[in-house]
């Protein structure tokens, strides 16, 4: 999986500087490629990824919108990226093409054995998150829950949908607007820790986010390109 996301981005930083140099002639043809490019990077990841594999940077690289808006919006990612990681050292924090994949795993957000309920270091972790998402409101937050492979598949499914709905709850009860969030729930799908071991069945664990433009940042890089 690490090779696929060091293809990715190698992929997303080529894309990257052939629309610089083409912005510095033409920013039409420059949005332009932009769009191909979504167009061609879409079609890699379709192939190399399932479609319920990787939902957060499934999510990130689908929300691209390319060209100059695109850059502008990656320069203010980059910083929410820095400041999540500040504020979150535990956290994995990924920025890929225009937007930012976050992995709260045991480290940051646990969750026990067969519980959907947020630990105190859970909630004092997303307390650190949710003055970091306060900054930046116009962003469209997708969670995503995850469990560890014990257990039957259809049991897991819907713990890892309570898993995200508690993540999500508890932003809104703590200020974030309902309507930048979706939740999602993934079971046992995608581990990222090795499921025959207590440590890496405590990694899959875990909940990610991808994080977004919304309409108003769009439109608000277009204006400022």
């Amino acid at each position: 999986m690490k090779t696929l996301y060091s293809k990715i981005t190698l992929f997303i930083l080529s894309i990257s500087i052939l629309l610089v140099s083409c912005n510095a002639n033409n920013t039409q043809k420059g949005a332009g490629l932009g769009a191909v490019a979504g167009g061609v990077l879409g079609a890699v990841i379709g192939n190399n990824i399932g479609n319920k594999n990787n939902a957060a940077l499934g999510a990130v690289i689908g929300a691209a919108v390319g060209g100059t808006t695109g850059g502008v919006i990656g320069h203010k990612m980059d910083q929410q990226a820095r400041q999540i990681q500040q504020s979150i050292p535990g956290a994995s924090v990924e920025r890929v093409g225009e937007g930012i994949k976050v992995v709260l795993n045991e480290n940051a957000i646990r969750f026990d054995f067969d519980k959907s309920t947020l630990t105190s270091s859970a909630q004092q972790n997303l307390d650190k998150i949710i003055t970091v998402f306060k900054q930046y409101p116009d962003t469209n937050i997708g969670i995503y829950g995850y469990t560890d492979s014990k257990g039957a598949d259809q049991y897991n499914l819907n713990l890892s949908e309570r898993r995200a709905k508690s993540v999500a709850d508890y932003l809104i009860a703590h200020g974030i607007a309902s309507n930048r969030l979706s939740t999602k729930g993934f079971g046992k799908e995608d581990p990222i820790g090795d499921n025959n071991t207590d440590a890496g069945r405590a990694l899959n664990r875990r909940v990610e986010f991808s994080i977004t433009a919304n309409d108003k940042m769009i439109r608000d890089a277009q204006t400022n390109q």
